[in-house]
């Protein structure tokens, strides 16, 4: 006959089993069962996917033959609709300065303007890709989601040299759209063009690779504003016939599969329409440039340090070149990596890493792909006779070096005193009821901790003469230009007022 205490003690020995049993089990799986660990997008895109239902690695087929429905069901969602705010000078003149100021009057200005753009979510945590152009110079970021949600972005890093960019909201599990392979696109597959046309969201167009490594196109390597060219730019875009418009800049050109094959950057047109052809920056440039973005703050430039041009017929029988292939090396810059691996004018470079190159923007193409430090294969011609050669790709300052930007993911030089500021958003300003201001997005050790400010600080005055603050970079210049202490005020988010003095 068992007793109470007997009865109790038994209870409590199976109760301490049962649970050393859970803990060895719970322990089994967190030892056996890896936690995700993401070095690169791409992997993290992989790892997200492999969870979809969707196998996107296997080839598929429907019903009724050639279809754009699973690709664009699959990619709107994730392709989102920018707007920006920007202040960029435009030259405003009355007509009494033009009657007494005919060469050159008026005065440059800053004036507020409006645009927009597409963007490609890329993870499901909120970095999108976008065209540099779409976002250069905002002051505001506001991303809209194709469900309607909006979030204010901050921009990661910038790349004019390939027109992309990558802005970053705080959300978390997004809809977003895997990278593809550009390099296994063939002239004549179908693509889907997805962006926001004329504001238009989620329009998707359907057209066909015209042209691939499309170069000397001026898209890039021309500054209207500055009248020069980028001799860094690369043009080595995939040409397609799918419509893209005005508002498609940023946006996703896919496959049928619904994979990333391309950013969609421009158009060629006399009127600012779509004419008939548009032009894509390769996923094979655009993951490399995502990367850099998000790790290193700015893209890491590889150079191989000669001047090419193509060759045509009339070329080669000035030249005396027998076989019409590669590009013709015209100069050789001096302590690049093209000198150290031998290269020298005349010589004609036919492949990189065993990827034939026959145009001036497939050879930029391909080294725009790489860091500097990388080694690579180059075979190339030299009288009549191929050669190899390994080179080690320099950087524009002839380093092999990688080097990070200074504050990582801030919203460019908007820092000062270890504070790092923002525009504030529209809601935030209709909440407190403010026509303007500038919102301190973090406070790391430096004047502004030491003052007391806390982070989500919106400064609407700042000064010994109590001016109103409109912009980070106005901000910036007034504490650069501070010869004693510096006041400020404003409001935290839940409406309390606050003065500090920034020593």
């Amino acid at each position: 006959m068992v007793n109470t205490v007997e009865k109790r003690q038994l209870i409590l020995y199976l109760f301490l089993a049962s649970f050393l049993g859970g803990l060895i089990a719970l322990g089994t799986y967190t030892y056996f069962i890896p936690r995700e660990k993401y070095t690169s997008i791409e992997e993290r895109q992989n790892i997200k996917f492999a969870k979809n239902k969707y196998l996107l690695d296997t080839a598929f087929a429907t019903k009724s033959g050639l279809n754009f429905v699973y690709a664009s069901e699959l990619v709107c969602p994730a392709v989102v609709h920018i707007k920006v705010q920007a202040e960029r000078k435009s030259r405003q003149t009355d007509i009494m300065e033009e009657l007494f100021n005919q060469f050159g009057g008026g005065q440059f200005k800053q004036r507020p303007i409006q645009s927009s753009g597409s963007g490609v979510i890329i993870t499901d945590n909120g970095y999108i890709a976008t065209n540099n152009h779409v976002i250069d110079g905002a002051t505001e970021i506001k991303v809209v989601l194709n469900d309607k949600r909006s979030y204010t972005a901050r921009i990661i890093g910038q790349d004019p040299n390939t027109d992309l960019a990558l802005i970053k909201i705080e959300e978390t599990g997004l809809p977003f759209v895997k990278y593809g392979d550009s390099d296994k696109l063939r002239v004549g597959e179908w693509v889907l063009a997805i962006g926001n046309p004329f504001d238009l969201t989620s329009t998707v167009t359907a057209g066909i690779v015209s042209a691939k490594a499309r170069g000397n196109l001026d898209l890039l390597r021309f500054n209207r504003e500055t009248n020069q060219y980028n001799n860094y730019a690369i043009e080595s875009f995939i040409q397609t016939d799918a419509a893209v418009n005005p508002g498609n800049s940023g946006g996703a050109l896919v496959n049928l599969k619904g994979e990333l094959v391309g950013i969609n950057t421009a158009i060629a047109s006399r009127t600012g329409s779509y004419e008939g052809y548009s032009f894509a920056v390769p996923v094979r440039i655009v993951k490399k440039v995502m990367e850099d973005l998000m790790k290193y703050g700015e893209t890491q430039r590889a150079l191989l340090g000669v001047s090419i041009s193509d060759i045509s017929a009339e070329f080669a029988e000035k030249k005396g070149i027998k076989k019409i292939r590669g590009v013709y090396v015209q100069e050789v810059n001096p302590n690049s990596a093209a000198e150290a691996a031998g290269i020298k004018p005349n010589d004609i470079i036919l492949a990189i890493d065993g990827q034939k190159v026959n145009s001036v923007s497939e050879l930029q193409g391909i080294v725009g792909t790489y860091r500097p430090g990388d080694k690579i294969t180059i075979l190339y011609e030299r009288n009549g006779v191929e050669k190899t050669t390994q080179a080690v790709l320099k950087s524009i300052s002839g380093s092999t070096q990688i080097t990070a930007k200074e504050n990582t993911g801030d919203f460019g030089k908007n820092r000062a005193f270890g504070a790092e500021f923002a525009p504030a958003s529209i809601s935030e300003k209709e909440s407190l009821g403010i026509d303007n201001g500038v919102k301190v997005v973090s406070v790391s050790p430096g004047k502004f901790k030491d003052a007391g400010v806390r982070p989500g600080f919106i400064i609407t005055r700042a000064g010994e003469d109590g001016k109103s603050v409109n912009s980070p970079q106005e901000l910036i210049d007034m504490l650069k230009n501070k010869k004693r202490l510096f006041p400020i005020e404003g409001y935290y988010p839940n409406g309390d007022k606050a003065y500090y003095i920034i020593p």
